[in-house]
């Protein structure tokens, strides 16, 4: 119970990564507040979960790229658990569809730079002020932030390198109030992401190409939020850890 009677926000946090961040968050002991925009079923599956196993949760829809919608979720949070929060995890964004530059127009390109990287600065923003010494931050990058993504990613890729540097400023500015930045680069992690915009037989290529020979799974994705959240992490600050498996080592 290395995270008991904390407060811990998810965004995204309802299927996939973000309902085992918020499964095994709840079971260290926090309070976990899981924000959803679509899936509700799934997500409230997931709150029901934690409920059902003893732990307390509360589900907060919410589009994070819009203000109000993020004014909303901290003042639910707020409402339900006090004024303190003590962990915030960014997992919301995604990929939205692969096109190549000749593909896509401006609407498409500050879309997803706006899914990924603004909501993370809008959420961050507003929970902040309601932080202290001890608590942390997760953010969500990606391994293809390192590498550039593949085919028809390379809006993704770029703002999750963003999510990176982003996570390093954050670090620098926040850690002298005690407040802990880091993020994750997951790398082929088995979820509906890959199932949506990766072919089998790259996902195979990918396998084989994996020291560890497989995919990951999001429960192993949630361990690590866990670590991080915790004090057990407490002197690791601006990193972006890698989370693939061995297929990417930077």
């Amino acid at each position: 119970m290395k995270l008991e009677n904390k407060v811990a926000i998810v965004t995204g946090g309802g299927r996939d990564i973000g309902k085992q961040v918020s499964l095994k968050l709840a079971a260290e002991g926090a309070k976990v507040v899981v924000n959803y925009f679509d899936s509700e079923e799934e997500c409230q599956a997931t709150v029901q979960e934690i409920k059902d196993a003893g732990g307390e949760a509360i589900l907060v829809y919410g589009d994070m790229t819009k203000e109000e919608d993020v004014a909303n979720l901290v003042a639910q949070t707020t409402k339900a658990y006090g004024n303190s929060i003590d962990v915030l995890v960014n997992v919301a964004g995604g990929l939205v569809a692969r096109k190549t530059i000749g593909e896509m127009d401006l609407d498409f390109f500050e879309f997803v730079m706006k899914l990924n990287l603004t909501s993370t600065f809008l959420v961050t923003k507003a929970v902040v002020p309601h932080m202290s010494s001890g608590a942390s931050i997760v953010n969500f990058a990606s391994q293809a932030g390192r590498d550039g993504g593949g085919p028809g990613a390379s809006v993704y890729a770029t703002s999750k390198g963003a999510v990176m540097t982003l996570t390093r400023s954050y670090a620098k500015e926040f850690g002298p109030k005690g407040i802990r930045v880091n993020a994750l680069c997951p790398g082929v992690i088995s979820t509906t992401f890959h199932d949506t915009f990766s072919k089998d037989e790259v996902r195979k290529f990918l396998q084989g190409a994996t020291p560890l020979k497989r995919e990951g799974n999001p429960k192993e994705v949630g361990d690590v939020v866990a670590y991080l959240a915790s004090d057990e992490s407490s002197f690791l600050n601006g990193i972006n850890l890698d989370v693939n498996g061995g297929l990417l080592m930077s």
